[in-house]
């Protein structure tokens, strides 16, 4: 609020009031701006099939993209948003197929020793992770992030069927981004979504070179939560599970380098011009060497291909906090009302 603004408040009937009224709720609101908390864990399906995702929240928006990494420039991104702390696990596909009748396939990872519930969802298409996403958003009211197409009887298409582009007389339509509807709250991170989360310090802002907060090469591990620590070099061993797969980023992401490879929304020409185009796939699995950990190495492949090696994690875009909407009603029914009695 300006000088300008609070004089001309000032001048009106009932000034100092109506004034300390105003002032109250942009202050209400502001506080309730800054403090709601983005990184709590968001609820799924229910009774036993129930789970939760947690995310950590992205801030900082309109951060200035990196310029040595790949692609290049990468990183920048204009909004707030939230990255799922850890990969999806194998206990949240096997609960999203019971209850949305996904069809999702897994890989047998027992020569791995990978089945565990914990353990990251490996075997999954880029395809399959889009349908996983898209029941994240219909089963919680939203609309899905992807479009695919539906069969003449009105049912979808098998889960490995690849997605249309969402036309402009589609509610939700984003011409800057075509793959993916503006109105869904889940999806899969892009690539400067998911380059962000991963090199960034919002601190120091600046980039790093490992998704560990660090230049220097972090330390190979089989599994563990220890500082500068990555999942990866360690041979037949197999992933760990994804709530112990290396140290943290510095926004708090886990097992983004090692452990898995990742999907990343972006098709690798970043263009999401095209269902048909590779998509991009990136932060080593737990078999690699220190190269593919590397803010400057990024992959591609069919959005149909699958591996044992491949995961997926999810982000998610804020929503408005209850607690925000119920102050500001409440500080403007106050203000009504003093309006109504001429106080």
């Amino acid at each position: 609020m300006t000088a300008d603004e609070a004089l001309l408040i000032c001048s009106t009937r009932g000034s100092l009031m109506k004034f300390a009224h105003l002032l109250a709720l942009h202050v209400a609101t502001s506080a309730c701006l800054f403090f709601i908390d983005y990184s709590r864990g968001d609820s799924f399906g229910s009774g036993t099939n129930a789970f939760d995702i947690e995310f950590v929240p992205i801030r900082n928006p309109g951060n200035a993209a990196d310029a040595t990494g790949k692609p290049n420039p990468a990183g920048s991104v204009a909004y707030n948003y939230r990255m799922g702390k850890f990969e999806v696990s194998r206990d949240m596909i096997i609960k999203a197929n019971i209850a949305g009748n996904l069809g999702i396939t897994l890989w047998d990872m027992i020569l791995y020793d990978g089945n565990g519930g914990n353990r990251p969802a490996t075997g999954v298409n880029w395809n399959e992770s889009a349908r996983f996403v898209n029941w994240l958003n219909t089963s919680q009211g939203f609309m899905p992030a992807y479009k695919f197409m539906t069969a003449p009887d009105g049912t979808e298409d098998t889960a490995v069927e690849n997605i249309a582009l969402w036309s402009e007389s589609d509610l939700g339509f984003n011409a800057a981004n075509r793959y993916r509807n503006s109105r869904a709250k889940y999806f899969l991170p892009s690539v400067d979504e998911w380059y962000k989360a991963a090199y960034y310090d919002p601190k120091s802002g600046v980039y790093f070179d490992y998704p560990t907060g660090a230049n220097s090469l972090p330390t190979s591990v089989a599994n563990g939560t220890a500082q500068g620590t990555v999942v990866y070099a360690r041979g037949l061993v197999g992933p760990a599970d994804v709530m112990l797969a290396g140290g943290l980023s510095p926004y708090g992401t886990m097992g983004q380098g090692g452990n898995v490879f990742e999907w990343e929304e972006t098709s690798f020409d970043l263009l999401n011009d095209s269902p048909y185009s590779i998509r991009g796939l990136r932060g080593g699995y737990w078999d690699n060497n220190r190269l593919n950990l590397l803010a400057s190495n990024r992959y591609g492949t069919a959005a149909s291909n699958f591996g044992y090696e491949m995961g997926f994690r999810v982000a998610s875009v804020p929503e408005p906090s209850s607690l925000l909407i119920g102050v500001v009603t409440g500080a403007l029914a106050l203000v009504r009302k003093r309006r109504e009695t001429g106080a």
